[in-house]
């Protein structure tokens, strides 16, 4: 039974992230990998409880934390939306690196300070600055990200052959230029571009596997990224939408798509190590990435990147539980 559930609330360019404070207990399991199949296996109740309406809505974005079992990670997380569980958030890793220092789970430092985060996908390395004691920007560096399919023809039922790449940031994407659809990321209504980046998604699943070379649960299509085809250069901010889970939107550009853009980039050489890249979203936030390292994920040729932008605060809550409301578990009207 749930009676109380405390959470402080973020957002990052516009997409909320609900950290759970108290009130849900540690799931079982000795990695996290274990404890976040516990929580979707066993104790689904607290997602749907916090992301579902009538405390929630359909684009709502939680995050639990948990004591880490990798030697060098500060925390660990477990990631949960519309439809489950992810893997990796860029988002959400900005928001916590605020929330490490300002709720005293790790103490502030001068200048930027280190936060270590065990993610399903692996640790994230994340530096918050502080300037006279107030927290601001923050900076990770991703897991290794890789260029997992270029230019790869896919069949759809609406828009016939179409080319795609998919790209691995933490989680598996497609992408592609939102031309492609007879669409303009920038002004075409969200919901078209929802639509259309959902049958993309379900022509992706249903046509190419998308396993992980290290990992099984890591192995699977998070979403579909549409851009404005341009690589985010020179100053010039590329516009992406992402659209992930069950039609949900990121309001961010969102930081696991930034890397996998950044790690197709790099499969292509359209950007060197070092070079600095701007991603726009759809409430016109901006996030910085660049090639931080060259490493291998199983035979990938892989790297690192550097993903860089601003987490806000928007509040507290306390959730409760209501004997005798029948819609008090949470529901979902689209």
């Amino acid at each position: 039974m749930i009676s109380s559930i405390q959470t402080v609330e973020m957002h990052t360019g516009g997409e909320p992230l609900r950290i759970i404070t108290d009130g849900v207990p540690v799931p079982e399991g000795h990695t996290l990998l274990e404890k976040r199949a516990y929580l979707r296996d066993h104790a689904d109740q607290y997602r749907r409880f916090l992301m579902f309406e009538p405390r929630g809505h359909k684009d709502m974005y939680g995050a639990l934390l948990v004591p880490p079992d990798h030697p060098e990670a500060d925390l660990a997380v477990i990631f949960m939306h519309n439809e489950g569980y992810s893997t990796m958030c860029g988002h959400a890793i900005m928001a916590l690196g605020r929330y490490a220092l300002d709720y005293g789970l790790i103490v502030k430092e001068d200048g930027e300070t280190p936060v270590n985060i065990q993610c399903p996908c692996g640790l994230v390395r994340a530096y918050v600055a502080t300037e006279n004691g107030v927290t601001g920007a923050v900076r990770f560096e991703s897991v290794p990200a890789f260029a997992y399919k270029l230019s790869q023809f896919v069949e759809t039922r609406d828009y016939g052959p179409v080319e795609l790449d998919i790209g691995y940031g933490g989680a598996f994407y497609a992408i592609l230029d939102a031309a492609t659809l007879g669409l303009d990321v920038r002004t075409a209504r969200t919901r078209d571009l929802v639509m259309a980046a959902t049958h993309i998604s379900d022509v992706v699943k249903a046509q190419i596997p998308t396993p992980h070379p290290e990992e099984e649960d890591l192995g699977y299509l998070y979403g579909t990224i549409l851009t404005d085809g341009n690589t985010g250069r020179s100053g010039t901010p590329s516009a992406n939408i992402c659209v992930f889970a069950d039609e949900q939107v990121d309001r961010s550009p969102t930081g696991s798509g930034v890397t996998a853009r950044m790690a197709l980039a790099a499969a292509r050489k359209e950007v060197k190590s070092g070079e600095a890249c701007q991603f726009e979203s759809v409430t016109g936030a901006i996030f910085n990435g660049k090639i931080a390292s060259e490493t291998k994920v199983g035979p990938h040729d892989a790297v690192t990147v550097e993903v860089a932008g601003h987490a806000h605060y928007s509040g507290t809550a306390e959730f409760t539980f209501e004997d005798g409301d029948p819609l008090s578990g949470g529901f979902l009207l689209r």
